[in-house]
């Protein structure tokens, strides 16, 4: 509601202001080129998102998807305990993991709802430690992929757009340390 009088409020401004200058014609071109933008860089996304959910579909049913969330489960174990012991909770965290490292964002938010739903039976409408890690993890998740983003550079006419690999590694680890972290930290502070 509150991005609605936000955007609302930026277009009348906008066309306000267009009007005191006398370049309301201006606003309204340049309403239209990004219009324009908008739905160019959208079907160039389209077509990248719909590359890489035919990748993880592939995956997932020749087995390396599984394959690769299993490789977690061990480290999952570790970080969301009490999850781990509902096999279904932490196959849905596993296979959540999995598409945040592949870049697949719209691939992984159905399967962390999911996880964060079974996570949060129970919990009285407070979330658990363990929940909160889980919005972290999947929020600043690691990517191996940056897909989503590359796609964006691809549509925008970047010659290169996977030459983001490195900074994208560094950047997501540095995030997912300091969100548990953070999240550790938190959880200590807050016993006490």
């Amino acid at each position: 509601m509150a991005l609605t009088w936000i955007w609302t409020g930026m277009v009348l401004l906008s066309v306000l202001f267009g009007i005191g200058n006398g370049t309301l014609a201006d606003v309204g071109q340049a309403a239209l080129e990004g219009a324009s933008s908008a739905v160019e860089l959208a079907l160039g996304m389209a077509g990248a998102m719909c590359l890489w959910n035919a990748v993880m579909e592939l995956m997932r049913r020749c087995g390396l998807a599984d394959a690769l969330a299993r490789i977690f489960r061990p480290l999952l174990r570790r970080l969301l305990p009490q999850a781990s012991r509902d096999k279904e909770t932490l196959s849905a965290v596993s296979a959540n993991v999995s598409a945040n490292l592949l870049g697949l964002g719209n691939a992984a938010t159905p399967l962390g709802i999911q996880a964060a739903q079974r996570m949060a039976v129970g919990c009285n409408g407070t979330a658990t430690d363990e929940l909160c890690r889980l919005v972290v993890l999947n929020t600043a998740s690691i990517q191996l992929l940056p897909t989503t983003v590359s796609g964006i550079r691809a549509a925008c006419g970047s010659a290169a757009p996977m030459d983001i690999l490195p900074a994208v590694w560094l950047t997501s680890l540095l995030s997912v340390t300091a969100g548990l972290t953070a999240a550790r930290v938190l959880q200590a502070v807050w016993r006490d």
